[in-house]
C-alpha cells in the first residue's frame, strides 16, 4: 500500500485562467473567425471583379453592389437565397455584414464580409479551408504569473475623450474614446503606471498597450479587459487588471484587419511576460 502527502489543492485562480484560455482558443477557432481571412479590398465606384469572389462589386459611396448571375454560385448569407442580378446594402462607419457565401461542396466554402472603414466600402473574405484555421492549435501563452494579476484605481474623466488613433491598416484611421486611466504599480517597478481606458459593455474596461516584450516574444500591441469598477472602503474605484489575460487582436493572425493601435500614451517601459505570445506559427 502506498501513502503520502494528499495532492495539494488546485490553485482557482490558475484554473480560471486555463479556463479562459480554453474558451479564448475555441472563441478563435469558431467557424469564419479571424483565422479564416483571406483578402480585404476596397470596392470602386464602378462594376469590377475582386480577387478571390465572382460577381462585380462597386459602390456609390453611400450603398455596396454586387451583380452576379445565379451560375457563379453565390448566395445571401440571411436568407440562402441565390444572387441573380443585383443585391445592395448599405453600412454605417464601422459595421460589418456577412453578406454572401460561395464554393465548396455546399456552397458555403467562402463567406464574404462587407464593411465600411474610414467612410468607405471594403470586403473580407473568409475561408473555411485556409491553413490558417485549419492548422491552428491554439495560441502560445507565458506561464501563469500571478504577481502580474495587480488591483489598479480608476480615475474617469469627467467626459469621455476622443483620441485620434491609427490601425493596422494605414489607410484606416481610429478614434480611442478614452473614459479615464487605469494607475497601478507593477512588481519591480518604483513607479506608477497609467493606461488610458476604453468602455465596454455594462461598464467594463479595456485597455490597449504596448510593452517592452513587442516585437520580440508578443504582438507589437495586445489588450486586457476588467469587470466593471468597484467602490472600495476608502471610495476609490477599483478593478482587477490581470495581465495573464491580455490578447492578441486580430491582426496579429491575419494582415487583414483594421484593428486599433494603443494611444500615444498606453506604452509601459516594462516587460509584460504575461498573456499571448506572437503566435509566429501564422
Amino acid at each position: 500500500m502506498t501513502t503520502g502527502a494528499p495532492d495539494p489543492a488546485p490553485d482557482p485562480q490558475l484554473a480560471r485562467w486555463q479556463r479562459f484560455r480554453s474558451n479564448r482558443n475555441a472563441a478563435l477557432a469558431s467557424d469564419y473567425g479571424w483565422l479564416t481571412l483571406t483578402s480585404f479590398q476596397w470596392l470602386e465606384s464602378r462594376p469590377a471583379a475582386v480577387e478571390l469572389a465572382p460577381g462585380l462589386w462597386s459602390t456609390d459611396g453611400t450603398t455596396a453592389f454586387l451583380t452576379a448571375a445565379a451560375s457563379e454560385g453565390l448566395s445571401l448569407v440571411a436568407t440562402d437565397e441565390p444572387v441573380d442580378g443585383t443585391v445592395s446594402a448599405v453600412l454605417a462607419d464601422e459595421e460589418s455584414l456577412m453578406w454572401v457565401r460561395y464554393g465548396g461542396d455546399d456552397g458555403r466554402q467562402v463567406l464574404v464580409e462587407l464593411a465600411m472603414r474610414a467612410g468607405r466600402y471594403a470586403i473580407r473574405t473568409r475561408d473555411s479551408r485556409s491553413p490558417v484555421f485549419t492548422g491552428f492549435d491554439g495560441v502560445p501563452t507565458f506561464d501563469f504569473r500571478p504577481d502580474l494579476v495587480v488591483e489598479a484605481r480608476f480615475e474617469p474623466y469627467p467626459e469621455p475623450v476622443d483620441v485620434p488613433i491609427g490601425t493596422a491598416n494605414p489607410l484606416v484611421d481610429g478614434i480611442h474614446r478614452s473614459v479615464g486611466e487605469l494607475v497601478f504599480g507593477l512588481p519591480g517597478s518604483e513607479h506608477e503606471f497609467r493606461l488610458q481606458a476604453e468602455e465596454e459593455k455594462l461598464g467594463a474596461l479595456t485597455v490597449t498597450f504596448h510593452d517592452e516584450t513587442n516585437g520580440e516574444s508578443t504582438d507589437e500591441w495586445r489588450k486586457v479587459s476588467t469587470a466593471r469598477p468597484r467602490v472600495d472602503s476608502m471610495g476609490n474605484k477599483t478593478v482587477i487588471l490581470d495581465f495573464n489575460r491580455a490578447i492578441n487582436y486580430p491582426s496579429a493572425f491575419t494582415p487583414y484587419g483594421t484593428c486599433p493601435m494603443p494611444v500615444k500614451n498606453n506604452s509601459l517601459d516594462y516587460r509584460i511576460e504575461a498573456g499571448e505570445k506572437e503566435p509566429g506559427l501564422f
